[in-house]
């Protein structure tokens, strides 16, 4: 299990292409108040720009082999590597440029790395609000969780299929027991940890089993998971109500029930979880699983960012959600 780190993650894609515009953007600003005309602007951005780039890219290289250290340091320290590194990258580029490009004096340095200081500040600034912009996400998925968890009629007919198995199948009754204990145990932890793959489909089973008590012959479970990653690390409770949503909005308002079908593959080291299950076009249960879907997708952004992507469709009398994520397991 690896823990949320609020430090930026310097080998994810989106992190990197935002690094890039946000510091080539305080770049353009400077050189704006810096010129008087835009003959001067295009010159100065010119010139900043050919010892600005090589710094910036040593940067964001030198962060990106960093990241394994920098995910095992708390938040100040890791602060401070990253403001260390910055500096290094901007001395160690400065001396290399200083023979080939003429500087004025030794001010030069000094303003350089103000200004690299500042550039690395609103940028670690950026991700801080980017992060606590989507963390209410993760409360809000346990306790819409935890709510449909304990809505009347789960527990209602879970208690009651329960009761009609004690005496004849006491033992399935005992685990229909605890497959509910493991489920309100986990929906009440602090679910910010990613978890491996495994974890959540162990998790889904447990629910999947109740509901299968009340519905019975009604709903039918299809895994296409031989290709499944147990180790890759996902955010909690991810498919789960993707899950729930399927049984609830697609095959409890069938008289004839119906097909949840469950694969998960890896291609390009990239996982996939496709889902898909049968739906009413009519029934206006369906409005209620956006809800959910945009859930899914702040979490998704907030620990992947550009990297994952969730899609849904309805085509044919299916209702298919499919989510790609990278496959990390560290």
């Amino acid at each position: 299990m690896r823990k949320n780190n609020p430090l930026p993650n310097f080998q994810n894609l989106g992190v990197i292409l935002r690094t890039l515009v946000i510091a080539n953007a305080l770049l353009a600003l400077a050189a704006s108040v810096l010129s008087s005309n835009i003959a001067d602007f295009l010159s100065l951005v010119t010139n900043i720009s050919a010892i600005a780039q090589p710094m910036l890219l040593l940067s964001i290289l030198l962060l990106y082999a960093s990241q394994p250290l920098l995910n095992k340091m708390r938040y100040w320290h890791g602060i401070v590597a990253i403001f260390a590194i910055t500096i290094f990258a901007t001395s160690c580029v400065y001396g290399l440029f200083t023979p080939i490009f003429t500087f004025e004096n030794s001010h030069s340095y000094i303003r350089l790395i103000f200004f690299v200081f500042i550039a690395t500040a609103i940028t670690l600034y950026y991700f801080y609000m980017h992060q606590r912009a989507y963390s209410p996400a993760i409360d809000e998925a346990r306790l819409q969780a935890l709510q449909a968890r304990i809505r009347p009629h789960f527990l209602f007919n879970c208690i009651n299929a329960v009761l009609s198995l004690i005496r004849s199948q006491p033992k399935r009754a005992e685990t229909a027991l605890e497959d509910m204990a493991d489920l309100f145990r986990v929906l009440m932890a602090d679910n910010r940890d990613l978890v491996p793959l495994a974890q959540e489909i162990a998790l889904c089973r447990q629910y999947l089993a109740l509901e299968k008590l009340r519905l019975e012959e009604r709903l039918l479970i299809e895994w296409q998971i031989d290709d499944m990653p147990p180790d890759a690390l996902i955010p909690p409770l991810l498919l789960q109500p993707l899950i729930e949503n399927a049984v609830y909005h697609g095959i409890e308002p069938l008289a004839a029930g119906g097909t949840i079908t469950i694969q998960i593959y890896t291609k390009r080291n990239e996982v996939h979880l496709v889902l898909s299950n049968p739906y009413n076009a009519n029934n206006t249960r369906l409005i209620g699983n956006k809800m959910a879907l945009n859930n899914i997708k702040e979490r998704l952004t907030l620990h992947f960012d550009l990297e994952a992507s969730l899609k849904s469709t309805q085509t044919n009398g299916q209702y298919q959600v499919h989510i790609t994520l990278p496959h990390t397991n560290k």
